[in-house]
């Protein structure tokens, strides 16, 4: 919790420049926008709370792979999109390959599990609301800083109500700086995946956005010297052939 109220202290620094220079964002997606943030500060609530009960072998493969199943079936009952059958069998390894990093790890508790999943929730929930919104907002950057801002001002309050005390950010320690950063690169990271939403299927993006798996694979190797195991190896290669089936849709 102190973490994520942390990184919302550096996204809201950057949010508010970005916000003054951007166009206003359309009347029409503001209610998007307020309930992006409020279900973005009940994932990070409920997110720290899985960590808190779960290893994260167990949580974040459960909450990652799920989001892009929860997210196809919110477009299509929320936003009525229906992707072509390449890109549902993408969808399907993209989630089947990340959610099988869990196998092999302790048996997951059923708190555990109750949690992670209700943190997907949250997570499917605001990427289906800012693939509705982005498209009302007029511009994908002025929508994602605006989202930043709510949210930057709900964080901390939802810090305050649950431990009851004020947070001391000190810019001098090594996990303060690392919180921060981690808040500018997902600012960052936002911004590209909402200017995504508003060109593509729900779905289908947000498959695509948890290839970060392969990623942070290979980043673990070749910076931090980690054993890519065998099962690993198989996830990442199910998680790019959906990846590949996904980009026939295009």
């Amino acid at each position: 919790m102190w973490s994520v109220t942390a990184m919302s202290f550096a996204t809201t620094a950057i949010a508010i420049p970005a916000a003054s220079l951007l166009p206003m964002p359309l009347p029409s997606c503001w209610s998007y926008i307020g309930i992006s943030a409020v279900l973005q500060v009940g994932y990070s609530i409920f997110l720290a709370r899985a960590y808190r009960h779960g290893e994260l072998g167990q949580v974040y493969p459960i909450v990652r792979g799920s989001v892009p199943l929860l997210v196809t079936v919110g477009g299509f009952v929320l936003a009525g999109q229906q992707p072509p059958r390449s890109a549902l069998i993408g969808i399907a390894l993209v989630s089947g390959g990340i959610v099988s990093l869990s196998f092999g790890t302790a048996r997951a508790g059923t708190k555990t599990l109750v949690l992670a999943f209700v943190t997907a929730l949250f997570v499917a929930s605001y990427v289906t609301a800012d693939g509705m919104g982005v498209r009302l907002a007029g511009n994908a950057q002025s929508y994602a800083a605006w989202i930043f801002l709510t949210y930057g001002a709900l964080m901390p309050l939802a810090f305050l109500m649950l431990r009851r005390k004020l947070i001391v950010v000190d810019l001098r320690t090594p996990e303060t700086l690392k919180a921060m950063t981690g808040g500018v690169v997902s600012l960052v990271s936002y911004g590209a995946i909402t200017a995504a939403l508003a060109l593509g299927e729900l779905g289908s993006v947000s498959a695509l956005r948890e290839t970060s798996i392969v990623f942070s694979a290979l980043i673990g190797r070749v910076l931090l010297d980690e054993t890519l195991s065998l099962r690993r190896i198989l996830a990442c290669i199910v998680v790019t052939l959906g990846a590949i089936f996904i980009s026939h849709e295009a």
